[in-house]
């Protein structure tokens, strides 16, 4: 048995993405502090991390892209303009997967800039020397280069970037920042429209006007523009890419099939096979040119550690009458996402469909407990409504904040393995390793995804990074998977983070009427109660 645990690590080991090895090398680059908080210079906190991002690819480094930054942003529910202690910093690029996080700050003094970063090495835990640079604020690209080729420590400059984009025109820059953060969606479109007439040959800002334009709905305005980005540029895949979903949105199918096909066949890509498994499930009954299961398959095939792919597969064979497929797949995608709800609502169904009533009705409660709009009376004729299907709205990178996952063991070996890794992320856990831990439990839940102390172990790591919504989700599956006043007391905690006071009590009455002796929910309450 010890024999046959070493070789299961040691499978997994190799099996682990850069990240999970400590051998990635991607830059994450911060939001800079406005040091003398200048109006005058408000979008340059943004503006800094863009500029810097860039310049520091042209040096040779490979940066985080600004979606990644934003979406760690939110699932730690950080505003995204605060300034952060370096301890939340080093959070953030811990949550990417970066190897190294840069933060700085500016500061204007009547027409002189001066701009300071440093860089923070996360495998080290150690902080390099700052970096200087300051002159005219109309020289801004220049000085962000030199800070840049510094940080790297380039013998030589870059070369000369193309005319006619963000790194040759601040005016271009600044409007394109500034489209980036506003708030009202025909602010952003207005600004992205005069950055992308200031800067004609940037294809960055063809593609966040592709994102303006379709969040507003103007599909046709969205394919124009994005269809202006070349052949000949880096950024043609993913240009190309967006121009198929705009497709789709404009029921275009036949010309959306014929670009993601192109895409593929130049490049295997799990995002445009799913795109093309959607496009054949809207298509309807018996599509030319393949089911939409068999694209998602290839998509899941492509990228297994993805749920969205297993759901849209189990959403496509409910959708063709075959609950038993439906029920095997979509058991994979709350095996890898065992916080959504869509999946189990749709699993609900198919195991009601193929007579498994009381797992069923697990299922439907457990959809409710995550989302109570499952709570909504449905139609007996369809109880699963259409249009569930998901879309990526990017060609991502190869990502390196993904766990590897076995995919491939018998049931026995699956318990103990994750016995073996819940116990493992207990230990990390009791020693505030919460980045390990959270590794350990999330192979345990991949292999055990209803193991009750797994996602109560992971609800007290969201609770102590503060991600609130994070924790109560995985004490609400604790709970549904096995009851416990340990439990209850826990998803109290995290309703009073939200303030909600009337929901905690609630929860601490069901402790006290499971475990009446229980310390721990004698006390909350009577600390409470005294407010």
């Amino acid at each position: 048995m010890l024999v046959w645990v070493f070789v299961a690590i040691a499978t997994l080991a190799t099996s682990l993405p850069a990240q999970a090895q400590g051998v990635t090398s991607e830059t994450l680059v911060m939001p800079f502090d406005n040091t003398l908080t200048d109006p005058k210079l408000f979008w340059l906190g943004e503006g800094s991390a863009v500029l810097l991002s860039e310049t520091l690819e042209r040096y040779g480094a490979m940066t985080v892209a600004r979606e990644s930054r934003l979406s760690a942003f939110e699932r730690l529910q950080l505003p995204p303009a605060a300034a952060l202690s370096h301890a939340t910093v080093i959070k953030v690029g811990q949550f990417v997967g970066a190897s190294d996080v840069i933060v700085g700050g500016y500061a204007l003094s009547g027409d002189r800039l001066t701009v300071r970063a440093r860089s923070i090495r996360l495998e080290a835990g150690r902080l390099l020397p700052e970096v200087v640079e300051e002159g005219p604020v109309g020289d801004l690209i220049a000085i962000y280069d030199r800070a840049a080729r510094r940080l790297r420590n380039a013998a030589s400059p870059a070369p000369a970037a193309q005319r006619g984009t963000l790194l040759t025109s601040p005016s271009a820059l600044e409007l394109f920042v500034k489209g980036l953060i506003a708030e009202q969606l025909p602010t952003r479109r207005a600004l992205l429209e005069q950055a992308s007439k200031a800067a004609p040959n940037e294809d960055r800002i063809k593609i966040a006007l592709w994102h303006a334009h379709t969040d507003i709905g103007e599909h046709l305005r969205a394919l124009d523009v994005i269809g202006k980005v070349p052949a000949t540029s880096i950024r043609s895949r993913p240009a190309r890419y967006l121009a198929a979903l705009s497709m789709i949105d404009l029921k275009r199918y036949d010309d959306a099939v014929a670009t993601l096909k192109a895409l593929s066949a130049e490049s295997r890509s799990a995002e445009a096979l799913n795109a093309m498994g959607v496009v054949q499930l809207r298509r309807g009954a018996n599509p030319p040119g393949g089911s939409a299961a068999q694209f998602f398959s290839q998509a899941s095939q492509a990228d297994p550690s993805d749920a969205d792919y297993f759901f849209n597969l189990g959403y496509a064979h409910w959708i063709d009458k075959d609950p038993p497929a439906a029920i095997y797949w979509l058991r994979e995608a709350v095996r890898r996402a065992p916080t959504d709800g869509d999946a189990h609502f749709v699993l609900s169904a198919a195991l009601q469909q193929g007579g498994a009533v009381a797992e069923a009705a697990r299922e439907r409660e457990l959809a409710l407990r995550l989302s109570s709009s499952y709570g909504e009376t449905r139609s007996a004729t369809e109880p699963v409504p259409r249009g569930m299907e998901r879309l990526k709205d990017s060609l991502e990178r190869q990502s390196s904040s993904v766990d590897s996952i076995i995919t491939s063991t018998g049931q026995r070996d699956q318990a103990e393995l994750a016995t073996f890794h819940l116990e493992a992320g207990r230990r990390a856990f009791d020693r505030e390793a919460d980045r390990e831990a959270e590794r350990e439990l999330r192979r345990a839940l991949y292999l055990s995804p209803y193991l009750a102390d797994a996602n109560l172990l992971l609800g007290r790591i969201h609770l102590r990074a503060g991600r609130i919504p994070d924790a109560i989700q995985a004490f609400k599956i604790a709970l549904w998977s096995v009851e416990s006043a340990t439990g209850h007391v826990a998803l109290a905690e995290a309703f009073l983070q939200t303030q909600n006071v009337e929901a905690a009590l609630e929860e601490i009455d069901k402790a006290l009427a499971l475990e009446p002796t229980s310390s721990e929910a004698r006390a909350l309450k009577a600390k409470l109660t005294k407010k």
